[in-house]
């Protein structure tokens, strides 16, 4: 199995980077690394961790959604409910709560979770965003837990991978092994180099 490191980055869509950029980077402190753009297009990424980003593509014509609240179900063709950031504690959930106040963006009330507690808003974008705290007594990563109280029989299998459900993979060799040409060079070329 592949070593996962974290989310590389969660690619979303705004309309109007410049409310982006001021919420994501100047009201919630994630760094913005890195922008890839030309006219029509715009593609800017804002530091969570060491190894997790979120990143907006601009692109004309987009609008904000709308906002539907974090887990309340929803029919048709739908993916994507909300993301959730990890904090280190319950202080920063208070940081961020009146921060978020301060600013006139509407924030919940704390909410226990059992392994988490969490506080909820939505961006410029209508994202909807948990922040969460983790309880060191509920490590559900240490301790995996099922409580569902009607669990599937697949779910019933446990926690971990389980083989023979899929094919068994061939190695692409390694001669085979190329990347299609992106924005790479233009991302190396301007590396180091003056923001501006």
């Amino acid at each position: 199995m592949p070593t996962y490191t974290g989310i590389n980055h969660l690619a979303m869509a705004t309309g109007d980077m410049d409310a982006t950029i001021r919420f994501w980077r100047d009201l919630l402190g994630m760094r913005l690394v890195l922008g890839l753009g030309h006219p029509g297009y715009r593609h800017y990424f804002f530091e969570i961790s060491a190894s997790d980003m979120i990143a907006f593509f601009e692109w004309p014509g987009v609008e904000p959604l709308e906002e539907k609240d974090h887990g309340v179900p929803a029919r048709g063709p739908y993916a994507f409910d909300h993301v959730s950031f990890g904090v280190a504690g319950e202080a920063d959930l208070w940081e961020l709560k009146d921060r978020l106040e301060a600013a006139g963006v509407w924030v919940s009330e704390e909410v226990d979770h059992g392994f988490i507690h969490s506080i909820y808003c939505f961006d410029p974008n209508g994202i909807a965003i948990e922040f969460s705290a983790p309880r060191a007594e509920a490590d559900v990563r240490a301790h995996p837990t099922m409580a569902d109280t009607h669990p599937t029989s697949v779910t019933l299998e446990g926690p971990a991978p389980q083989p023979g459900h899929w094919p068994a993979p061939t190695p692409t060799p390694a001669e085979d092994r190329t990347a299609y040409p992106g924005e790479g060079e233009v991302v190396l070329a301007r590396l180091g180099k003056p923001w501006k």
